[in-house]
């Protein structure tokens, strides 16, 4: 590509995990200033900002492919650099001769100091500098409880949310020229987001189609299909009673605004099923909610008494090494766990009410840290994001906001019965299930429940 500095100032679009370009303010902003050019960094040097996982490496290289082909379609160059955001976007800005730089904020604590530097460091060379609201439907600084502070409880938070008015969505912009003298671009293969050898990515390629078409078309099926029931099928993993949409709105291919308003378009007839789907949106939020003011929410226990639980890390000596192993590989001798864990292995998911329980699992009958978990998910999930990963995990193991009661201990054997009676799951899964082939539990559910009650009661007294 041409490397000649254009003659008009162009304005910069910086994507990051909002790979659309329908309902997108950034973009929208940049375009109504005239001549267009995007960005996309990938940032793995920034103090703070977490590197991402395999799975999710693996979603965001064929992500930047499709927003690549979208932004063509709208005039507009889509431009890949890599290093430290703070450094790599300010001279871009000035290579290009920008007017202006607009983005899509975020809200984990790494993201948001790299924003910051940005900003500081583009508007110090007189160049316009502006973010906008897009991958939640509230701002978290904007919603406090009673005391002025961060919400801990969801139902007061939910109740709070859900009575305020989001806005509609934002077409597509329309096509403009493209930009003169466009600078030169890494190429995305370059970048190396893809597995080698072995390349164990292709089931991810069978079970998913990274991008705003497949995740609209995904959405639309929901609504169609599916949300009427979905209060009740929510919790049945062996049908398709959930929407599927988390990795779209993990990498913002779909908005939550556009959920929310086609979920509502449906409220009066499938009015339980909305309302349930409309409060799993409410969790999302609230999981950021805590992440923006917790940042360390993937490392330390929200609630501190429990950085006494005696949870097994690398090191601590016993068995536990090998049981990680067990859980991680779906060879725990518990069915509806190890259907779980091979689930995400082969597609870069797991039904959430599988997450709950195989998270139990490992955090109170194997006596794992729930850290662990979190970083296995993290590194296997293609939906993991910094806020819901960590928050969900620590709900699970009992020491989060709003959490789990810990005596609240899922028996697998007891939920599989109950969420998958007729092990269409299970099955699918585990074809071995039933055979000499397949393990023998590897823990005693009756006895590891006792151990983690016994500890728990052993934490300094005067719990939050």
């Amino acid at each position: 590509m041409s490397q000649t500095r254009p003659t008009v100032s162009p304005s910069i679009v910086w994507f990051r995990d909002d790979l659309r370009i329908t309902d997108q303010p950034a973009l929208r902003a940049a375009m109504d200033t005239g001549a267009t050019i995007a960005l996309y960094v990938l940032d793995e040097e920034s103090p703070g900002i977490r590197p991402l996982g395999g799975a999710a490496r693996w979603w965001l290289h064929h992500a930047l492919a499709a927003l690549r082909v979208e932004l063509d379609q709208i005039g507009v160059p889509l431009i890949l650099r890599r290093g430290a955001a703070g450094a790599v976007v300010p001279a871009f800005a000035a290579e290009c001769g920008a007017g202006a730089l607009f983005w899509n904020r975020r809200y984990g604590g790494g993201e948001r100091r790299a924003d910051a530097a940005v900003k500081e460091a583009v508007r110090s060379t007189g160049i316009r500098a502006q973010s906008f609201q897009a991958s939640l439907l509230h701002e978290p600084w904007e919603l406090t409880n009673r005391q002025g502070g961060p919400y801990k409880v969801f139902t007061p938070f939910w109740k709070e949310l859900s009575s305020h008015d989001f806005r509609r969505p934002l077409p597509t912009p329309d096509r403009q020229q493209a930009p003169d003298g466009v600078p030169r671009s890494d190429r995305l293969e370059q970048w190396g987001l893809l597995p080698g050898v072995p390349d164990w990515s292709k089931p991810l390629g069978e079970a998913w189609a990274p991008g705003p078409r497949a995740g609209h078309e995904l959405l639309e099926e929901f609504v169609d299909d599916a949300l009427a029931g979905y209060s009740e099928d929510r919790d049945r993993p062996g049908r398709a009673g959930t929407s599927r949409l988390s990795p779209y709105l993990r990498w913002g291919h779909v908005s939550p605004f556009e959920v929310w308003h086609e979920v509502g378009r449906r409220r009066r007839e499938a009015s339980a099923g909305s309302a349930a789907f409309a409060s799993e949106l409410g969790w999302r939020e609230f999981a950021w909610h805590q992440l923006y003011h917790h940042p360390d929410l993937a490392t330390v226990n929200l609630r501190r008494e429990f950085d006494a639980y005696p949870w097994w890390r690398p090191g601590g000596g016993g068995d536990q090494a090998g049981l990680l192993g067990h859980w991680q590989r779906g060879t725990t001798g518990f069915p509806l766990v190890d259907a779980g864990q091979r689930e995400l292995w082969a597609t870069g998911w797991m039904h959430n009410r599988v997450r709950m329980v195989s998270a139990s699992l490992l955090v109170k009958n194997l006596g794992i840290d729930w850290r662990l978990g979190e970083q296995w998910f993290w590194d296997t999930l293609v939906d993991a994001d910094g806020a819901s990963n960590a928050f969900n995990w620590q709900w699970a193991a009992g020491c989060g906001a709003d959490a789990s009661p810990f005596f609240r201990i899922f028996n697998p054997l007891t939920q599989e019965k109950t969420h998958d009676p007729e092990g269409e799951y299970t099955r699918l899964w585990i074809p071995e299930l039933g055979s000499p082939d397949y393990p023998e539990p590897c823990v005693d559910l009756r006895e590891s429940r006792e151990i983690a009650l016994a500890a728990f009661r052993s934490l300094p007294k005067g719990r939050p």
